[in-house]
């Protein structure tokens, strides 16, 4: 499913018009995005949880030459389903 197909489908349910839903979508992404990029995660009970995580340094190689090289350390978003979701996806 692709973004277009999402706002589509949310406009079907919501009985809104694709503008609006496509509105919506780019909202609630775009709050997702700023909040977890602030430090701060997203808890969507039923769902699941976005947050930022912390990776630190570490060493890697390099597949073409086999060198040693050292990964910086970085924050990533990071992503925990909720039991609804993880149920759905069973067929429970």
């Amino acid at each position: 499913m692709t973004k277009t197909d999402l706002i589509a489908e949310v406009a079907q349910k919501a009985s809104i018009s694709k503008a609006q839903a496509g509105e919506a979508v780019n909202a609630a992404l775009d709050v997702i995005m700023n909040t977890v990029a602030s430090g701060e995660a997203v808890s969507l009970p039923g769902f699941g949880t976005f947050e930022k995580r912390h990776r630190e340094e570490r060493q890697g190689r390099n597949p073409q030459t086999g060198e040693t090289t050292t990964i910086a350390a970085t924050d990533i978003p990071a992503f925990k389903a909720g039991k609804g979701f993880k149920d759905a996806v069973k067929g429970a």
